[in-house]
């Protein structure tokens, strides 16, 4: 088959027609950004604001991290290439220490990306067993999932609780594997935790849990936290006040720490068990020097000041939610954290709207179908500690303007508008 069938194929497939869509289209994807400055970028001779980032505590931008990444250079290379089965420059195992304290996890294991470690380690865990995979769950996930599989695990899905609990009862085949998204990397939302680890816990289960957009914004509660998002950033397991007994969390420096790495949080056992089946343990190359050298910084400046990047991260997601809430608009984020997706109206086109958002300076993330269901195509943007009030302003002055012409989606009853 030539090349142009192959394309051909892929563009008219209902799986990726919509975002084909988007790539001929519009100008938010593919775009090659040519300058940043702070939280603006310029695409060609165009600036506009980066609403589209999802670095929540501004560490892209932090001098203090930045100026650490020449001395392990000069030390380790830009990218000792050893596989992570073979050796490992000290700075991964002080890596995984220091990260299994701030998590109160019983021990952590580091490796290059999310994608990678869903791919290899959920089938690894599950086995011939059985994987119970939440509906909402990141496509990534669903690929493990997928691919376990086809190694010989069942995989079923679940959409609320009590479908869930009925089937764990269902479940024939062990082990048992739950897996589902910490903070929804959509909504924003963050589920109920202690609910689900009842669940799993009475039904011998393991709870397999990615935090990737929770990581770094949510953390333990505590009388003297500076904000509802928690203290430290050290995940929705803290922050639901829950154990690590029965859970494997998936998280990544991506996000809040601006650095390519990833990590699972996991008993020793567990640990030693994926160090012989997982496949980017054993094969890949490993993540640059560079990114070490930011997240092991990054730590630092999350101890000194992190709550106070997380009180103002915060503050400026709250000032965007309640005038999204006040337009009558909706928006599934109830929870309150700086992922704020904007559904559009069902007779409104997202390439038009994303041209009008294009002309008035604003970046943002399109969410078109089927990578979202058609209720909820729209923009997602995510607020930063290094975004700032006057652009807040700014963001806020577009979506009212959008929301006088009816491009959003009214309220819904019992959402928090």
């Amino acid at each position: 088959m030539r090349a142009e069938q192959l394309a051909t194929a892929v563009d008219t497939d209902p799986r990726y027609s919509g975002i084909a869509r988007l790539r001929e289209e519009t100008r938010f994807y593919d775009a090659v950004i040519d300058e940043i400055d702070g939280r603006r970028i310029r695409i060609g001779e165009h600036w506009l604001t980066d609403w589209a980032s999802c670095n929540y505590l501004g560490f892209d931008l932090e001098p203090q991290i930045i100026g650490a990444v020449e001395e392990q250079l000069r030390r380790w290379g830009t990218h000792p290439s050893w596989s992570r089965m073979l050796g490992n420059p000290r700075l991964y195992p002080v890596i995984e220490e220091r990260l299994a304290a701030l998590l109160g996890a019983p021990d952590t294991l580091v490796l290059p990306t999310i994608t990678q470690i869903h791919l290899s380690v959920i089938p690894a865990l599950a086995g011939q067993g059985t994987i119970l995979i939440d509906s909402r769950a990141h496509k990534t996930i669903w690929d493990g999932c997928v691919f376990a599989r086809a190694q010989g695990a069942t995989l079923t899905r679940f959409r609320t609780l009590d479908e869930l609990a009925d089937r764990l009862a269902e479940a024939t085949t062990s082990p048992i594997l739950v897996c589902m998204d910490g903070v929804n990397s959509m909504t924003g939302n963050i589920p109920d935790v202690r609910r689900y680890l009842d669940l799993c816990r009475a039904h011998g289960a393991v709870l397999y849990i990615d935090d990737a957009h929770g990581f770094g914004v949510i953390g333990a509660r505590s009388e003297d936290e500076t904000s509802p998002y928690g203290t430290m950033g050290n995940s929705i397991i803290r922050y639901c006040g829950e154990s690590y007994d029965d859970v494997v969390l998936v998280g990544g420096f991506s996000k809040a720490y601006s650095s390519l790495l990833a990590f699972l949080a996991l008993p020793t056992v567990l640990k030693n068990r994926l160090k012989s089946a997982a496949a980017p343990y054993l094969y890949s190359g490993p993540s640059p020097t560079a990114s070490l050298a930011t997240v092991l910084a990054g730590f630092d400046v999350n101890a000194e000041r992190g709550d106070k990047l997380r009180a103002d991260l915060h503050r400026m997601s709250m000032r965007v939610l309640n005038h999204v809430r006040g337009l009558g608009v909706f928006t599934p984020n109830t929870d309150d954290t700086p992922i704020i997706e904007l559904p559009i109206a069902l007779d409104r086109d997202l390439v038009d709207v994303s041209e009008l958002l294009w002309e008035r300076g604003l970046f943002v993330t399109l969410a078109p179908y089927p990578g979202v269901p058609r209720d909820q195509v729209g923009f997602r943007v995510q607020v930063t500690a290094a975004n700032t009030d006057e652009q807040i302003d700014e963001l806020n002055a577009v979506i009212g303007e959008l929301a006088a012409a009816g491009v959003f989606q009214e309220a819904r009853e019992g959402s928090a508008s």
